[in-house]
Order: structure tokens, then sequence, then C-alpha cells
């Protein structure tokens, strides 16, 4: 699990700032204290539940709104039990390979979600990339900005990082049109 404060609070506050209305969230992976904390600062409006990959498949309903995994690998069984749970505006968040690391990874990760998702976008921070994707909200323009302006005690997140974090140089950016679905 990749322990810093960037990770953490992009995982949580990224999407969580980009969904309209999150009420039920999953964060499924390896979690610490620090990424249980930024995820407290949605309780108000949220709940949400920690777990492995069982919380999936213990939930029978089309009712979740945002699922984060922190450190599980994507594929088209995980894919069909999310589609299973995740509501028809919801959206997840997952680390990927960086485009100098492993580009045949991303590329993999955002055509596996592309083909469920009406967005699929890659967003790097630090030396992490991830990827949202969403049925719904896109992640710049439906970023709620009072809740991200409103977060209190961050070391990284900030309204602005969430949108610079979409930014790519231009061969990457290039290289990611056709794949990535903005």
């Amino acid at each position: 699990m990749k322990d810093n404060n960037a990770f953490n609070e992009m995982m949580v506050h990224l999407p969580l700032c980009t969904h309209k209305e999150a009420s039920n969230v999953l964060i499924i992976g390896t979690s610490n204290e620090d990424m249980k904390a930024q995820a407290a600062k949605h309780n108000k409006t949220s709940n949400i539940e920690f777990g492995d990959l069982s919380l999936l498949t213990s939930k029978n309903e089309k009712n979740i709104d945002v699922i984060i995994f922190t450190d599980v690998k994507l594929d088209e069984l995980l894919l069909a039990n999310i589609e299973r749970i995740l509501n028809d505006d919801g959206l997840i968040a997952f680390a990927s390979s960086s485009f100098s690391s492993n580009k045949e990874q991303l590329f993999a990760d955002l055509t596996l979600v592309g083909s469920k998702f009406w967005i699929a976008m890659p967003f790097k921070f630090g030396h992490n990339t991830s990827v949202i994707a969403s049925k719904r909200y896109h992640p710049t323009a439906d970023l709620n900005l009072q809740r991200a302006d409103l977060l209190d005690g961050l070391d990284y997140y900030s309204a602005e990082i969430h949108n610079a974090s979409f930014v790519f140089p231009a061969a990457e950016h290039r290289a990611l049109t056709g794949i990535a679905k903005r």
C-alpha cells in the first residue's frame, strides 16, 4: 500500500468531490489510518465502509455511489460485480500504472473500464497514477468546489490539484486520445 498523504487524499477526495451526492461508499483494499481519517471528512454526507473484495459480493442492491480500490487489480469478473451494485450515476477510482512505467497496463485498465463507463480518465499525482471511471459525473466539469474547498487539514489535495491531476504532457495526451474517455 502506498503509505503517503498524497495517495490517501487523492484516492478519497477526488472521487468524493466529483460525485454530486455520494451516500454509500466502499473503500476496498488496504486502508491505513490516514486513509480512514481522510474518508471521515465525508462522514456527514456519506456512509463509508472499508473492507476487502467480499464487500462487493455481500451487497445485493444497486445502491453504491462510489467504490475506491486502493490496491486491487480490476478484471472482467470484478467489473461485473461492480456493475451489479453500482448506481446508474456511480463512479469508481483505482490505482493503475503510470504512462512512463507501464503504458500497456494503463491502456488495458482504461480500455477495461471504458467498456462499461461513459468516462474513464487517468489522473496523476506525485509518483502515482490512478483512474476514475464514471457513469455520469465528469471529474473536472462536475467538481464540487464547495465540498473541495471546505475540506480542512489537508497536506496535498485541493481543487486546483484535483483539476491539474488530469493534465498530461502533450505526447502522453496524444497517446491516451481514443483510449481515455474524456
